[in-house]
């Protein structure tokens, strides 16, 4: 007699490399029967011409004939439901994905969206991190982890990256698979490329949280990101100087454009003041007031954090030391402020806005 306890165990057993998951915790089998010697289950894909599919298939029948051999399976197929696609898509056990988004290049982006991570995760939350910045990946060095590469796993006879890990989150960026010195020479089609795989192809694991560093600007990077994912939201950095903010709308609007919707969740005016370490009640403002500010009545959202230009900072990113690590309160607070701000902003527009669509392709 066939035990439905003993099949649901074979079945934890195969991977769905369309989530990175099992079977049973990624909730891709449905109407699982047992009539004598039949085995008859529902298999839920995303996309059903994907490559791994008759590998999954002998796969599933393998693992439940090691235990049973009489058994015949009989397998179903079905694309999941439009409502599943629409708030899952291409990772399906990542609650929310979030990108961090600039105009203009030196504002501090990828130490705002490492930093955000870090936060996010002292914070409780699972995270990981994606570095989209494919012409000048940065994270590797914020992280200390020149020179690493991901591990290659296979998952049901399909190859696929699995991302580093780094002071409790996971990491991924083109940093860790081309040589530091190496330039990255690629047009629009092939960044798309890379951008999906890193999606799609990697093996992440079930997240509250992932952060997305993109690149500066609304180039081909962007337009695939909101192509391949539904973006939970878009957190904008700047800098209080009114040439930084000119060009942070522009991120802000691309976002903001109809057949994208993609909710901005507030503003980070990074570099808003400078307080010398000997002197930390003080504070200078090099580059100006309110840019920050002006980009909130714009958007229509709030501001997450101000962050001071203080030495720990620049020098903890080029240690390898991610500043929210370290015992600098002016530092850390500031971090962990943004983090906190962000998480309650994701909460407010998961209650109050339906999910995000993933943007047509044209």
């Amino acid at each position: 007699m066939i035990e439905e306890k003993k099949v649901v165990e074979a079945l934890c057993k195969v991977r769905n490399p369309q989530n990175g998951k099992d079977l049973i915790s990624g909730n891709s089998v449905k109407n699982l029967k047992i009539e004598g010697h039949q085995v008859n289950l529902t298999l839920l894909l995303s996309q059903l011409n994907f490559e791994g599919k008759a590998e999954m298939n002998f796969t599933i029948m393998s693992e439940i004939q090691k235990i049973y051999p009489q058994a015949e399976v009989n397998i179903h197929l079905e694309t999941q439901t439009p409502q599943s696609q629409k708030t899952s898509s291409s990772l399906p056990h990542v609650k929310n994905i979030i990108a961090v988004a600039s105009g203009k290049g030196g504002v501090g982006k990828s130490t705002v969206a490492v930093n955000l991570a870090l936060g996010l995760k002292e914070l409780g939350a699972r995270v990981g991190l994606i570095d989209a910045d494919l012409y000048g990946p940065s994270i590797p060095t914020m992280f200390g982890m020149q020179g690493q590469r991901p591990k290659v796993a296979t998952v049901n006879g399909q190859p696929r990256l699995t991302p580093l890990e780094s002071h409790g989150i996971h990491v991924m960026s083109i940093g860790f698979i081309i040589e530091p010195e190496q330039a990255v020479v690629l047009r629009g089609p092939r960044l798309g490329g890379i951008i999906r795989q890193f999606i799609q192809e990697c093996v992440w694991p079930e997240l509250d949280y992932i952060v997305v560093d993109l690149p500066p600007g609304t180039g081909d990077i962007q337009l695939t990101l909101v192509q391949t994912v539904p973006l939970t939201g878009a957190v904008i950095v700047t800098t209080p100087q009114e040439v930084a903010v000119v060009d942070a709308v522009k991120a802000m609007n691309m976002f903001l454009l109809p057949n994208v919707n993609v909710p901005i969740l507030g503003v980070v005016e990074n570099m808003a003041w400078f307080t010398p370490k000997e002197l930390p009640d003080n504070k200078y403002y090099l580059f100006g007031k309110g840019g920050g500010k002006k980009l909130v009545q714009m958007s229509g959202s709030m501001l997450l954090g101000q962050i001071p230009i203080v030495q720990s900072i620049r020098e903890a990113g080029d240690q390898g030391l991610p500043a929210i690590t370290s015992s600098d309160p002016i530092v850390k607070d500031a971090f962990l402020e943004l983090a906190k701000n962000t998480a309650r902003q994701i909460a407010m527009r998961n209650e109050m806005l339906p999910p995000t669509r993933i943007v047509g392709m044209k």
